[in-house]
């Protein structure tokens, strides 16, 4: 696992606040990844984020007016990525020194991963190496 600085701005220091008095779940990181408000939560810490039918996450996007998306932190890489891209269907991932090659279940899943011009696939390495170290994530 990568080990880097990670420093916040006062507006992302109040959203964390907000998601962890709201939620009381132990919170890793938060970013913006492109218009949604990406949470980044501990292992074993999904279900307390999301709370009872949704309602953690239904709370906060009407509070901070904005899309969320959570994400359970996992030190196993290949797990990582595929709870990254929940509720994507991942069918086989797998590693190959320090490129990853995931599998879609079906051509429109493939696509939702991959992007126009690949920036899905694009932020996705970003936001892994943010992590850990990799080359590349590769969609076939």
């Amino acid at each position: 696992m990568i080990s880097q600085k990670i420093s916040f701005d006062t507006d992302m220091i109040k959203f964390m606040s907000l998601f962890e008095s709201i939620t009381h779940s132990q919170l890793k990181d938060c970013f913006f990844d492109r218009e949604k408000l990406v949470f980044v939560v501990d292992q074993g810490e999904m279900a307390k984020a999301l709370g009872k039918n949704k309602a953690n996450i239904t709370k906060l996007e009407k509070l901070l007016k904005r899309k969320l998306k959570i994400v359970e932190f996992n030190e196993n890489r290949l797990q990582f990525i595929t709870n990254y891209l929940a509720p994507l269907r991942v069918t086989d991932i797998s590693e190959e020194g320090d490129t990853i090659t995931v599998t879609g279940a079906d051509t429109k899943t493939k696509g939702l991963m991959i992007g126009i011009k690949a920036q899905n696939l694009r932020n996705l390495e970003n936001v892994i190496r943010k992590y850990f170290k990799i080359d590349e994530i590769k969609v076939v």
